[in-house]
């Protein structure tokens, strides 16, 4: 006959004592990063969330020239700025005017960035170097000195742009003034905010090719498959964590758009024909001296940037990504 086995010896419970140190402990170390990132929240508490808090303040308030003079009293408002905000029927119009002008901006600034990064991983290497500095030259100049140059490009009177397109046979662009009309001040701002802004998707996606295996790409080429057909069923599905980043990064640069638009139209273009969230807010501000109003509008905006990205971070989550 078999012996069966006596009931298993009762595991002895760690000493109470012993438990709470092991938790004590445990609380100690996960309190190490947060002292190693005190230094530089304490840096952002004062550059981004001090002026946040003034931002939304201002917005609650009556605050004119006449405030800021010391001639009347500040009064709180509520909610008053925001009314006469939404009832503003150019507010409106000019929300639609920035996503529009802005979801533009973003597309062709990711089909330019893409194309040239599919591009550099197709030619050698005196010539991707040179496309590589040439990019990175327009990534590096300031936004106002990009669009002062612009504005020379395109200039009616000595520009060689619209020498070159009258040489070329289009008379009609021989002394053509480029910021007058509507859109075609918003195609000549575009252009430029392609320029300064395609070296970072291009870098960005250039670095995530160079990732993917290259036998995988390989073995589609001798598929005969084209170069648009491995970018759309191999190279876009792969690279999607990148596009996901390109593409919000380009959304919150672009929607807050600014010194282009103000430099080369002139504040907003002809009777405010080309404004924009970002310069809407400046004139209500600085220039009607409504700073309620105005910071009204930027509030407005950090919301539907912060919208964003939320949308972003779930983006992440959901393809696995810590945060």
């Amino acid at each position: 006959m078999t012996q069966q086995a006596g009931p298993e010896p009762a595991r002895k419970r760690p000493p109470r004592s012993t438990a709470r140190g092991a938790r004590r402990r445990a609380g100690r170390g996960s309190g190490t990063p947060w002292l190693y990132l005190a230094p530089a929240l304490v840096v952002l508490g004062g550059l981004l969330i001090y002026p946040i808090y003034q931002l939304g303040l201002i917005s609650f308030l009556e605050y004119t020239q006449a405030q800021v003079s010391g001639g009347k009293p500040t009064s709180f408002q509520g909610f008053a700025n925001y009314a006469e905000l939404f009832r503003d029927a150019e507010f409106w119009s000019v929300t639609l005017t920035t996503v529009v002008f802005a979801a533009v901006c973003v597309v062709s600034t990711l089909a330019v960035g893409c194309a040239l990064a599919v591009l550099l991983t197709r030619v050698r290497a005196v010539p991707r170097l040179a496309l590589m500095l040439a990019a990175l030259g327009a990534w590096a100049t300031p936004a106002v000195t990009g669009s002062t140059v612009w504005l020379f490009l395109f200039d009616p009177d000595y520009g060689p742009v619209d020498r070159v397109l009258a040489w070329v046979g289009l008379s009609g662009f021989q002394d053509y003034s480029w910021t007058y009309g509507r859109y075609s001040a918003f195609a000549l701002v575009l252009f430029e905010i392609v320029w300064c802004s395609f070296p970072f998707v291009m870098v960005t996606v250039y670095a995530g090719i160079k990732a993917i295996p290259a036998e995988v790409l390989e073995a589609a080429a001798l598929d005969g498959a084209s170069a648009w057909r491995i970018w759309r069923r191999i190279m876009a599905p792969m690279l999607r964590p990148i596009l996901v980043v390109v593409t919000i990064q380009s959304i919150i640069w672009d929607f807050k758009v600014f010194t282009q638009i103000y430099v080369m139209t002139g504040g907003g273009g002809t009777a405010g024909q080309n404004m924009v969230l970002n310069v809407y807010a400046y004139q209500e501000a600085f220039a009607s001296s409504e700073y309620g109003l105005g910071s009204a509008i930027g509030v407005v905006m950090l919301l539907i940037l912060l919208a964003v990205t939320l949308v972003y971070l779930r983006l992440l989550r959901r393809q696995g990504e810590e945060l």
